[in-house]
């Protein structure tokens, strides 16, 4: 065939022409994931819903409260089944207006610090942007304020929340891009775009955000202050809207991975248990302690509320990753998450489609298969908004009811 790559063996090699058509293939293939995914009227939406039993056991009220707010007018009548007269649903954003009237929104206090939680390592493939994703949709879900900042150029974070980074985002207008440069905006506000998450926006990313890291790298000797702290800035500009900030930094340690090591105060760690990532991640460790000892020579200290390593794509099955998992916890007793994200078809299914576990609708969501991923990721959801609500002394009296603290 004209167009085939030749064969090795019977060749010089492969030259330019023949990996420019290689690019173009790939390109071919990849526009027609995306004309799937991102057609006309596709657009995403949030099409999950509650009865009223999972409304009261996520509004903190009795399923007779709801009705009696209901009646009294302090809560709209729902929508009901004109065939049957039932209640056909609650949306999130219904189940948050519920929460506002009876005041059980779990907002920190205005006193309290913006978590700003940065899920970090300097290697690809760890489970990264799907652990920002789920963590995100959790905290939506249990009622907080929450921003999203994709600072990976790949730009996952921002597709999987049905943005097409090549067509829906330009990085001179709508990524920290413009933010990033000498002079840019004085706030991040010009980036932030509501989701159809209630309670979850979201700072896109796209291939444009790269060139930040030419950029801060040429500025890095004659201003590393402005480097530093550049980002930090900014989600201090907007951190009064949120009580969590999740960043989802690029798999490398560069120019904007170190602006995320600054501007974080808490950092989550992604280490899937086998011999080759728990060896990038014990080498993530190293060079992020040597790091913030040069950050902190720049004048740029840091200590984070909390650092915690997460065991991610995990198989019981694998022997090796059974022991692997048993010697991160004996080497790092305080340091591990309890909970474990385990490797899930559920989770690789939902992110072929650009959708997470927690956006799955009708009969999906009823097989043993879903439920099971359900269970371990809201594990770690439970387990860090703990360790986030510990860092809130408005929460603290919770806290101690609940017998936590």
């Amino acid at each position: 065939m004209d167009n085939a790559l030749p064969d090795a063996a019977a060749s010089e090699g492969v030259g330019l022409d023949d990996l420019e058509r290689l690019a173009g293939r790939a390109a071919t293939v990849i526009e027609r994931l995306r004309s799937r995914v991102y057609a006309p009227g596709t657009e995403k939406r949030l099409d999950i819903s509650f009865n009223v039993r999972s409304a009261a056991e996520m509004v903190g009220r009795t399923e007779k409260a709801i009705r009696d707010a209901e009646d009294d007018g302090r809560l709209p009548m729902p929508d009901k089944d004109p065939a049957t007269n039932r209640r056909t649903g609650y949306a999130l954003a219904d189940i948050n207006r519920m929460r506002e009237v009876f005041g059980t929104l779990p907002h920190r206090a205005p006193g309290d610090p913006a978590t700003v939680l940065a899920v970090q390592n300097f290697k690809g493939g760890v489970a990264k942007s799907t652990l920002v994703t789920h963590l995100s949709q959790y905290f939506a879900l249990r009622g907080y304020r929450v921003c999203v900042i994709d600072c990976d150029s790949q730009a996952s974070t921002t597709a999987i929340f049905g943005l097409n980074p090549d067509v829906d985002v330009d990085e001179e207008e709508d990524t920290l891009y413009p933010f990033l440069q000498h002079g840019g905006p004085a706030s991040l506000h010009y980036a932030l775009r509501a989701t159809y998450w209630p309670g979850i926006a979201l700072i896109p990313a796209n291939l444009g955000l790269y060139d930040a890291e030419y950029e801060f790298a040429a500025r890095m000797a004659r201003d590393p202050a402005f480097v530093l702290d550049r980002l930090r800035d900014g989600i201090d500009s907007i951190s009064d809207q949120f009580d969590i900030v999740l960043l989802d930094p690029p798999p490398a340690l560069g120019m904007i991975s170190l602006s995320v090591l600054r501007a974080a105060n808490a950092l989550l760690i992604p280490a899937p248990p086998n011999n080759v990532d728990f060896g990038s991640t014990a080498h993530f460790l190293r060079m992020m302690a040597t790091t913030l000892a040069e950050i902190a020579r720049h004048g740029g200290d840091r200590e984070y509320s909390f650092v915690r390593i997460l065991a991610t794509k995990m198989n019981d099955q694998k022997s090796a990753h059974v022991a692997i998992k048993r010697m991160m916890d004996a080497v790092f007793p305080s340091d591990m998450l309890s909970a474990v994200l385990k490797d899930s078809a559920e989770i690789d299914n939902a992110t072929a489609n650009l959708s997470t576990v927690y956006e799955l609708t009708g009969a999906q969501t009823r097989t043993e298969t879903h439920k099971r991923c359900r269970v371990y990721l809201d594990a770690i959801g439970r387990e860090v908004e703990t360790l986030i609500r510990k860092t809130w002394p408005s929460h603290h009296a919770a806290l101690r009811k609940e017998g936590i603290l």
